[in-house]
């Protein structure tokens, strides 16, 4: 007889097992119309699984957040579909939901284009409209790969047999047509809805694996309505007006080129832009009492070994061998060993604690070509790095100074919002369970005192400790995880990191690893995006060209960006023999904020003519006031008089 507890607090009693079907329909008829899928004690069914005992249910609507990634689910199985209906012979290999869509990759021996969209698109909604249901069964492994082999489906069998003994193999059918899929599914095909379009297709190994065959897959997009996918769309629209590879040619910030892949060649205007955002994050690291080091980028494997990273990360490390020495080395991936070895030198007591030391640290790793894109996935990277060394009691006290600082640097970068996810211990990681219990507890106490309001982000902790990731909202309505605080019991005690305590006892350190930009390249890369190009002046890597409308002023030019550049303007003159209008033009798509115009009068009078960047209009100010204004608002947002 299982009790079932809604969420209004309210409990039925049934006789017997009830399917979520039965049970929305006993509270309600608007209910069984509107439920897609059900929760019980927290975990998402199909409507049609039964309830034998007492349980906690939610059903989840068309409005609840569930319901996406449950109608992109779905939408990857009617894309399936679709494709093997259209195109016989095509095998259907691993089709999974992802963030804001879903993908599915086929076998063929011609791979999809954007041209088969418009057919397969039409016989997905000749699918939907049919409405079969989504029907689930539990099979033999045995029975389960002799089924998939039989059809021909070699891809869907190894999957089957790869799966751990044990496992309960589940197959879904809708209508006459059967995938291999532990679920959860909603009621059936209809309820994917029309909101849905196919977006662009790319290879892909078989398993990630480039000595695997490569397959096809198929992007697509799906959404509650009509309304958030044209919400969805004109972003992208947006973000391709956005897109940071595009504004750094007009902007002449950076290259990238196949004899260094992964790698960026920053122009002078690129390393200004760099080099800005540098210091001024030295600048506040400084400020908070950060003790900045530089560690080497070529380090023996023992190390690595040491740390537990080698077996972690081998794969994603590039590895140079030193034959005379017999000698394994690897470009660091990350910076936190290295960071141990100097927190080793020497003895350290409970009084230098807590150790904060930062390193601009530059790190090598492994990417696959597929997965590169512009400055925001490269292979080498610089990172905004820093761990802090402390006692157990200073975890609280220490994450809320570090929420400070991020907060107030995001702000100065012109991000206002961001949210926080708490990812706790990875199925894969290094220490024991009591151990992550006490970094779990501590992390979350320190949330607590530093009022993080956080979402849980399950299994998503880093492989030796849990970790908050601190994701910024951007203008256009993406989201960017960057900064990150992770709580380390298990590093010091591999590297055997200690300090002398109050007691004269040797204690083990606790190391907080943390970040706040994450990368230098991709932070970038998302600031050009965040702002399409148009810095503000204390970001702009060109803030100021002085453009003459005649040779004569040549000189008065010259005298302008010279004052400028004494008020730490890093101005430049424009005296070529092009039209004043050429000169807008050039200096607008190159996104110059400001443009200062000389002709024959403000010579005369010592004026300027300022221009900004998107307005017609412009504003007259004599040679002081100018330059006074303009450094003034070109000054960073730390270095600012409040």
């Amino acid at each position: 007889m299982p009790a079932i507890t809604l969420p209004d607090g309210s409990v039925r009693q049934y006789a017997a097992p009830v399917t979520g079907t039965a049970l929305a329909a006993d509270i309600g008829p608007g209910l069984a119309r509107a439920a897609l899928a059900m929760k019980v004690d927290g975990k998402v069914l199909d409507l049609a699984r039964t309830i034998d005992a007492d349980a906690g249910v939610t059903f989840i609507t068309r409005r609840d957040p569930e319901a996406l990634e449950l109608i992109r689910h779905d939408a990857a199985h009617v894309l399936a579909e679709a494709v093997q209906a259209l195109y016989p012979g095509t095998q259907v290999t691993i089709g999974p939901s992802i963030e804001n869509g879903f993908y599915y990759d086929f076998a063929r021996n011609e791979p999809f284009t954007p041209a088969d969209f418009e057919a397969i698109e039409a016989k997905m909604r000749e699918i939907i409209a049919r409405n079969a249901a989504f029907e689930r069964s539990e099979i033999g492994r045995a029975e389960a790969i002799a089924f998939f082999q039989a059809k021909g489906e070699k891809y869907k069998a190894e999957l089957v047999a790869d799966l751990p003994e044990g496992e309960t193999i589940t197959l879904y059918r809708q209508g006459e047509w059967i995938d291999l899929c532990r679920g959860p599914h909603m009621r059936g095909t209809g309820d994917v809805g029309t909101a849905f379009k196919l977006m662009k297709v790319a290879g892909a190994y078989w398993r990630g694996d480039h000595r695997n065959a490569m397959l096809s897959r198929i992007y697509g997009t799906a959404w509650r309505d009509q309304k958030e996918l044209d919400a969805y769309l004109t972003m992208l629209e947006e973000a391709e007006k956005r897109d940071h590879r595009r504004i750094g040619r007009e902007m002449d910030l950076f290259h990238l080129q196949e004899e260094a892949v992964g790698s960026v060649f920053w122009h002078p205007n690129g390393w200004r832009l760099y080099r800005t955002a540098e210091a001024y994050m030295r600048r506040r690291l400084d400020a908070a009492g950060y003790q900045e080091v530089k560690t080497p980028q070529l380090v023996d494997r023992t190390l690595w070994e040491a740390s537990g990273h080698w077996e972690k990360f081998r794969e994603h490390m590039f590895i140079a061998t030193v034959e005379d020495e017999d000698k394994t080395l690897a470009l660091k991936p990350m910076n936190c060993p290295c960071h141990v070895q100097i927190f080793r030198q020497g003895l350290r007591s409970y009084r230098e604690l807590p150790l904060r030391m930062a390193e601009f640290g530059a790190c090598h790793r492994y990417e696959p070509s597929g997965a590169l894109h512009g400055i925001m996935r490269v292979r080498a990277f610089t990172q905004d790095d820093a761990h802090i060394f402390c006692t157990e009691d200073q975890i609280a006290p220490e994450t809320v100074r570090f929420v400070a600082l991020l907060s107030s640097i995001y702000r100065d970068f012109g991000f206002p919002e961001f949210r926080v996810k708490f990812s706790d211990r990875p199925a894969i990681r290094a220490g024991s369970d009591a151990t992550w219990d006490r970094a779990e507890g501590a992390l979350r106490e320190a949330c607590a005192t530093a009022g993080v309001d956080f979402e849980l982000n399950p299994g998503e902790g880093a492989f030796y400790g849990p970790k908050l990731e601190f994701v910024l909202r951007d203008a256009i309505g993406r989201d960017w995880q960057c900064g990150t605080l992770q709580v380390d019991f298990v590093m010091p005690e591999r590297l055997d990191a200690e300090y002398v305590g109050e007691d004269s006892a040797r204690h083990r350190p606790v190391m907080l690893h943390r970040a706040i930009l994450g990368s230098f390249e991709r932070f970038l890369g998302i600031l050009i995006e965040q702002y399409a190009g148009r810095f503000p002046l204390w970001l702009a890597p060109v803030p100021v060209v002085v453009a003459t409308i005649v040779s004569d002023v040549d000189a008065y030019a010259e005298e302008v960006v010279a004052a400028l550049r004494r008020a730490g303007i890093a101005a430049i003159a424009d005296t070529s023999n092009q039209k004043i209008n050429a000169k807008v033009r050039t200096h607008s798509l190159a996104h110059v904020p400001v443009l200062a115009v000389l002709g024959r009068r403000e010579a005369e009078r010592r004026e300027v003519a300022l221009r900004r960047l998107g307005s017609d209009g412009q504003s007259v100010l004599g040679l002081e006031e100018t330059v006074a204004s303009l450094a003034t608002e070109a000054t960073p947002p730390d270095l600012r008089i409040s």
